[in-house]
């Protein structure tokens, strides 16, 4: 079998020495095999790192589908949205269906949607990986000539390519904003502990840019939230504190509504704000709110490009491609300290 080729129905009847027709029976269970027959196949499979054809599953031997297998953490988040419609429009011009199916996160259920894309011979497999997930399970099939790209988040246990944000530095940009206007005192609101690899880029580039100002990181003004409902608790605890944050950095869209919500509940108007990541009607906000945008579209469209050069032939060592974030200012990020007003 050629090394960058999948392995066929035809290469497991090969490797035990069996027809098409008895492998086919034997991973359909629609005949009779015997108990050696089936454990010889099995043990090919498993060795060839083949997958059984769901869109084909007689003796028939064809090519690997003409669909894309895509796994998200959360369908409802419209960043991830507009990755998967970034990658839909990319891909549609060489004729490719997009498949896509959530993780919420789980590695298992990551896992078991990858293996049922794998299933269907997808012809390219783009996955942002969970938390805690292993992907050595994908070795052979990279091995034997399929696509596989990591989005937003590299992956574990598998030398593929990957496409990020510039996740540190837009942190970092962000929360050096805040300082340029006065404030010593930011509260970090975000996922912690930073297990996964965005959270723990994020919060670094928030460290750097208080240790580039020469200011003291201070663990009582980080607060863990993962949903609108945390990050608005997560306000208020930072809010109570004796000596309360002048200024908030949001670690992700989400935990940016939780924020903005609280701090409107509450007629909050001089607490300073930038998020990473944009929100639907950010604009809208009084004062508008101020983020670090990643760039959902580029990311998507940079992984399907990757995934089709592979499809193509390119055979390059795997990397990393770095997608830039840029500061949108629009006025919450921009409110002054106490301190700066009476100056």
């Amino acid at each position: 079998m050629a090394a960058n080729r999948r392995p066929t129905l035809a290469d497991v009847a090969r490797e035990v020495g069996v027809s098409a027709k008895t492998v086919s029976r034997v991973l359909n269970e629609d005949g009779p095999a015997s108990a050696q027959t089936r454990e010889q196949v099995l043990a090919a499979v498993a060795k060839l790192g083949f997958q059984p054809n769901l869109m084909a599953r007689n003796i028939r031997v064809g090519g690997p589908d003409t669909t894309i297998g895509l796994v998200i953490p959360d369908l409802a988040n419209p960043f991830f949205g507009a990755v998967a419609r970034a990658i839909e429009d990319t891909v549609r011009e060489r004729g490719l269906t997009l498949l896509m199916g959530s993780s919420a996160d789980d590695p298992a259920r990551e896992r078991a949607l990858t293996d049922k894309f794998l299933a269907r011979r997808v012809s390219i497999l783009i996955v942002v990986p969970s938390v805690g997930a292993d992907h050595t399970h994908l070795k052979a099939h990279r091995a034997a000539g399929l696509p596989v790209v990591f989005l937003d988040r590299p992956g574990t246990g598998l030398a593929a390519d990957s496409v990020v944000s510039s996740n540190r530095t837009g942190a970092h940009d962000g929360v050096a904003h805040l300082i340029a206007h006065g404030h010593r005192r930011i509260g970090f609101v975000g996922d912690l502990p930073t297990k996964l690899h965005t959270r723990r880029e994020r919060l670094a580039g928030y460290r750097t840019a208080l240790e580039s100002a020469g200011i003291p990181y201070d663990r009582s003004l980080l607060t863990s939230a993962h949903d609108q409902h945390g990050a608005s608790d997560a306000t208020v605890q930072l809010l109570g504190l004796p000596d309360p944050p002048t200024a908030l950095f949001a670690g992700n869209n989400i935990v940016a509504l939780g924020i903005v919500t609280e701090l409107a509940r509450s007629g909050r108007k001089d607490v300073a704000v930038v998020a990473f990541d944009d929100v639907p009607l950010a604009e809208a906000l009084e004062p508008a709110l101020t983020v670090v945008a990643q760039d959902p579209e580029e990311l998507g469209r940079t992984a399907a490009a990757r995934a089709l050069a592979r499809l193509d032939g390119d055979r390059t060592r795997a990397h990393t491609i770095t997608v830039p974030t840029r500061l949108i200012i629009r006025g919450s990020g921009e409110l002054p300290t106490d301190t700066a007003r009476e100056a």
